[in-house]
C-alpha cells in the first residue's frame, strides 16, 4: 500500500475480499501497479491504494480490514518502503494475523531490525536488477501457492519458504527417496530427534490411498498450551539455536507440570517458519491455547518476550519483557512458566526440575548449539555438536542432559553408518551411564541408556525397563512412547506396541515417525491397508523423511507384484532388491537371478540378500545371509518378526533358534 497521501487520489474499491494486499511505498507505485496488473491477468485479485480506497471511509481503517480480509500480503521490499513507517505497520499487522507474505525485493538494501523480525519467515524475491518483468512469473506463482493452501494443514502445512532438507535417514543401503509431486502442498522439513533404528526399510513414499491416518480424536483440554519457536529478534540473526533452545526448555518445564497437556517439540516446531493462522495451530496440535515469544541476545545480556494467547478468541492473556544475563536464563524461563501456569489456573510441580540445568552458561550455551546442530542429521552435523557437548560436560562435568545428549549422537553416528561399531558402542553407553549416575530422575538419561539397550546389546528387557522409566518420569515425552514400541515390536507384541504408538501420536501428532511405526507394525501383521493408510499420513507430514520404499513392500507382500514392478520402474537409481522380490513373485526368475547377482556384487546389505533368499524360499542360503547380518548387527533384524517376506522361514528349527540367539521369542 502507498505510504500517505493516497486519500485524495482515491478512485473506488475493487473488491471486499481481495485474494491480495500490496504493501509499497510511493516512490515505488509504478511496480506495485505492474505486479497488481500481473496478477489480476491471472484470476487473482488485489487490494491496492489509492486505486481500492472509498473516498470519505477512514483510510487507516479501510487498510486494516483489506489487510485483515486479504490472504496473502504482497510487500514491494525497497529501501524507500522500510523507511516508510506506514509500509511497517502494514506488515507488521499482516504478520500478526499470520498473512503468508511475499517480498518482491527491487533494490539492495539493508534490512533495519523491526522489518527483519517481521519478514525473518517469508518468501523473497530478487528484482534488485531491475528485471521487474522476468521475476512477474515466480510472483504470480508463488501468490497462488499461498492464497490456494488452506491456512491448516496438519498433513503438511503452507510454507513459501524452500524446503529444508529434513535428517538423513541413516545407513548407505537405504533406498533413494522418490520426489513425490502433491498439489498444493509444500512442506518443510524438519529434523529432531530422528534417530532411526532401522536401515534398509526405512524410507518409505506415500501410498496411493485416499484416505489418511490421524491422532485419535479427542475434546481440547482447557488447560493446554502449545509452545511455538521463539523468534531470534538479534541483531545478527545468528542466535536461532539460543531462540529454538529457549523454546525447548519452556517446553518441557511445562510438559512436566501435572494437569497440562503439552504437544511435543517436533509438533510444535513443525510450524516454524510457517504462515499459519495461531487459531489454525491450535487446531492442528488440539490445544486451548498457545506460548509465543522472542529473544533478542547482545553479549551477555538477552531480552526473552513472552506471551500466553487463547486460541479461540485470539486475546492476549498473558505477556511479559525480560531483561536479563545469560546466566539468569533459568529463572526467566521458571518465571514465564509460573506465569503461563498462573494464567491457565495450574499449580507447577514444586518438585525438582529435571531439564537441561547447569550453573555454568557458557556449558549451557554450547548445549543449545549442539543440539541445533545434531537436527541437521548430517555427519558433519553430528561431529560438530559432539563437539559443542564435549565442551560443555568439560566446563561442566555435572552436566547430566549434555552427557545423555553425547550417547544419543554417538548411537546416531553408528546408525548413519559413519563410525564402527566399535568406535561408538562403549562411549555411548559410557556417556549413557554417566547421566544416570548424575542425575537418576533425568527422563533423557534413562532414554539414551534404552536406545543403547535396544540398538547395540538387543537386550530388549533391559531396554523395556530404561524406556518405561523415562515415561514414569516424562508422561508426555512421545519419542519415549515411540521406543517403547520399537521394543514392543521387536518382541513381536504388535497390539502393545501399535497401542503405544498411538499414544506417541497423542503426545506428537505432527511427529512422522510415529504414524511410520504404526504402518510397520500394521505391516507386520498384515493389516496393509490400515499400513497403507498410515505411510500416507507420514509421508504427507514429510516426504523427505518418509520416502517411497514401504509401498513397494506392501505390494510385494500382497502379492500384487506388476504394480510392485510398475513403482519400482518410476524410481531412480539401482533398487536390486525390490526387484528380486517383485520378479521372483511374477514368475519371473531369470530377471530376479540378475538383480539378486548385482545385489550379491555390493553386499553392503546382508540382511536384505536374506529376505531375498527367504522369499525364493532357498532357506539355506537365507540363514547364512542372517548370520551374517547378525555378526554386522544388521538393524534390520529388530524387524524379524512377522515380516511377511520371511513366511518361508517359519517352521524351520533355524528360524526358532536364530531367534532365541537375538533373545526373542520363538
Amino acid at each position: 500500500m502507498a505510504e500517505g497521501g493516497g486519500e485524495e487520489k482515491a478512485t473506488g474499491t475493487h473488491g471486499s475480499t481481495p485474494d491480495v494486499f500490496i504493501s509499497y511505498a510511493s516512490p515505488n507505485s509504478a511496480v506495485a501497479e505492474t505486479a497488481c496488473e500481473a496478477m489480476e491477468q491471472n484470476g487473482t485479485t488485489c487490494w491496492i491504494a489509492p486505486r481500492d480506497v472509498t473516498p470519505g471511509a477512514s483510510y487507516a481503517g479501510q487498510i486494516i480490514h483489506a489487510i485483515d480480509a486479504a490472504k496473502a500480503i504482497v510487500l514491494i521490499l525497497s529501501q524507500n518502503a522500510v523507511s516508510s513507517p506506514h509500509v511497517l505497520r502494514e506488515v507488521e499487522r499482516a504478520a500478526s494475523k499470520r498473512r503468508p507474505i511475499i517480498s518482491l525485493r527491487i533494490d539492495q538494501l539493508p534490512l533495519p531490525a523491526d522489518f527483519e523480525y517481521f519478514l525473518n519467515t517469508s518468501h523473497w524475491l530478487d528484482a534488485s536488477t531491475g528485471d521487474i518483468a522476468r521475476v512477474m512469473p515466480r510472483l504470480i506463482a508463488a501468490v497462488q501457492i499461498a492464497i490456494r493452501t488452506p491456512a491448516a494443514m496438519p498433513a503438511g502445512a503452507s510454507t513459501l519458504r524452500a524446503p529444508v532438507p529434513a535428517a538423513s535417514a541413516g545407513r548407505s543401503q537405504k533406498r533413494t527417496a522418490i520426489a513425490v509431486t502433491l498439489v498444493g502442498l509444500i512442506i518443510a522439513g524438519f529434523a529432531a530427534d530422528r534417530l532411526r533404528p532401522f536401515g534398509r526399510r526405512s524410507a518409505a513414499k506415500a501410498p496411493m490411498v485416499s484416505t489418511s491416518a490421524s491422532a485419535p480424536t479427542a475434546t481440547i483440554p482447557e488447560k493446554s498450551v502449545a509452545v511455538l519457536p521463539f523468534v531470534d529478534m538479534s541483531e545478527k540473526k545468528d542466535q536461532e539455536y539460543f531462540a529454538d533452545g529457549i523454546a525447548e526448555e519452556l517446553l518441557d518445564l511445562l510438559a512436566k507440570t501435572p494437569g497440562f497437556y503439552v504437544p511435543g517439540r517436533t509438533s510444535s516446531f513443525y510450524f516454524k517458519g510457517k504462515q499459519i493462522a495461531l487459531a489454525d495451530i491450535a487446531t492442528a496440535l488440539k490445544v486451548g491455547h498457545v506460548l509465543e515469544g522472542s529473544v533478542r541476545r547482545s553479549g551477555n545480556r538477552v531480552r526473552v518476550t513472552a506471551q500466553l494467547i487463547r486460541a479461540d478468541t485470539g486475546y492476549h492473556l498473558w505477556s511479559e519483557t525480560y531483561d536479563r544475563n545469560v546466566g539468569d536464563l533459568f529463572k526467566v524461563q521458571d518465571e514465564i512458566c509460573a506465569e503461563v501456569a498462573k494464567a491457565l489456573r495450574v499449580t507447577l510441580d514444586s518438585g525438582p526440575q529435571q531439564t537441561a540445568r547447569t550453573g555454568n552458561s557458557d556449558a549451557y550455551i554450547l548445549y543449545l548449539q549442539a543440539r541445533s546442530v545434531f537436527q541437521l542429521g548430517t555427519k558433519t552435523g553430528y561431529e560438530t555438536a559432539l563437539g559443542y557437548l564435549n565442551q560443555a560436560v568439560k566446563l561442566d562435568p555435572s552436566f547430566a542432559a549434555a552427557w545423555a545428549d553425547i550417547a544419543k549422537v554417538r548411537v546416531r553416528q553408528w546408525n548413519g553408518g559413519y563410525l564402527p561399531l566399535s568406535e561408538t558402542i562403549e562411549a555411548a553407553r559410557g556417556a549413557a551411564q554417566q547421566a544416570l549416575g548424575l542425575n537418576p530422575q533425568l527422563p533423557a538419561a534413562h532414554l539414551s541408556m534404552g536406545r543403547v539397550r535396544y540398538m547395540f546389546d538387543w537386550n530388549w528387557r533391559a531396554a523395556e525397563v530404561d524406556i518405561k522409566r523415562a515415561i514414569e518420569l516424562d508422561p508426555g515425552n512421545g519419542d519415549a512412547y515411540r521406543w517403547a514400541s520399537y521394543v514392543a515390536g521387536a518382541l513381536g507384541h504388535f497390539d502393545a506396541g501399535l497401542t503405544l504408538a498411538k499414544e506417541a501420536v497423542q503426545k506428537d501428532p505432527l511427529e512422522p515417525l510415529n504414524y511410520e511405526q504404526i504402518a510397520r507394525l500394521n505391516y507386520r501383521t498384515a493389516r496393509y491397508s490400515d499400513a497403507a493408510v498410515a505411510w500416507r499420513k507420514a509421508h504427507e507430514l514429510n516426504p523427505e523423511l518418509i520416502g517411497d520404499h514401504y509401498i513397494v513392500d506392501l505390494l510385494i507382500a500382497r502379492g500384487d507384484w506388476n504394480a510392485a514392478l510398475a513403482r519400482i520402474e518410476q524410481e531412480k537409481g539401482p533398487h536390486y532388491y525390490d526387484s528380486a522380490l517383485a520378479f521372483y513373485g511374477s514368475g519371473r526368475r531369470m530377471d530376479s537371478d540378475d538383480a539378486l547377482q548385482n545385489l550379491l556384487l555390493h553386499p553392503k546389505d546382508p540382511s536384505g540378500i536374506a529376505w531375498v533368499y527367504a522369499y525364493r524360499g532357498e532357506n539355506d542360503r537365507a540363514f547364512a545371509w542372517l548370520d551374517r547380518a547378525y555378526l554386522q548387527h544388521d538393524t534390520n533384524l529388530t524387524d524379524i518378526i512377522g515380516d511377511p517376506i520371511l513366511r518361508n522361514l517359519i517352521g524351520d528349527p533355524r528360524y526358532n533358534a536364530f531367534l532365541r540367539k537375538m533373545r526373542l521369542a520363538e
